[in-house]
């Protein structure tokens, strides 16, 4: 369970209707681990965008309010792919242990998605234990992420100004 997690991190949370138990579950087992934790919502079943959150969560992380941020909804997917838009987010789905471990110690993953019609709490506890407790390895691995931040940087740069 997440209460064996060494170092309290700030985290951001974010889930839309589909993930909303899933996230209150989270939260209880994360402030119980000592980790501070922002609620980005939503609160209830009533249809939300997952855009929103995911907006929200990524805006946490980026602005270095949260080290890292965790997103649900039904599959972990839409959240996956709206984070992921934000300059400077590496989400990523997960359903097992090692996709944590991987994630975080490969590409330095910053938002763990999860999909709450799809995978079961025992193992999104697990899995978002590995998550936090993993430290990215550096090494051959920078180059890669040097092409990412590039890639974010080029994105931005050819956006037109609001």
């Amino acid at each position: 369970m997440v209460a064996s997690v060494p170092t309290p991190t700030a985290l951001a949370i974010g889930a839309d209707h589909a993930g909303v138990a899933v996230k209150s579950a989270l939260i209880e087992a994360l402030t119980a681990a000592g980790h501070g934790v922002t609620d980005c919502g939503t609160d209830g079943p009533a249809s939300v965008d997952y855009p929103d959150f995911a907006q929200a969560v990524s805006e946490q992380v980026t602005s270095g309010r949260a080290g890292l941020g965790v997103l649900v909804c039904g599959t972990g997917i839409g959240m996956c792919i709206a984070a992921n838009r934000h300059p400077g987010i590496r989400a990523a789905v997960l359903h097992s242990t090692t996709e944590a471990r991987l994630t975080r110690a490969h590409n330095d993953a910053n938002i763990a998605c999860f999909g709450a019609r799809l995978t079961g709490i025992e193992v999104i506890l697990d899995s978002l234990r590995v998550f936090l407790e993993t430290p990215y390895e550096g090494g051959r691995h920078d180059r890669r992420l040097r092409k990412l931040s590039a890639a974010d940087a080029a994105l931005t740069q050819s956006e037109p100004a609001p």
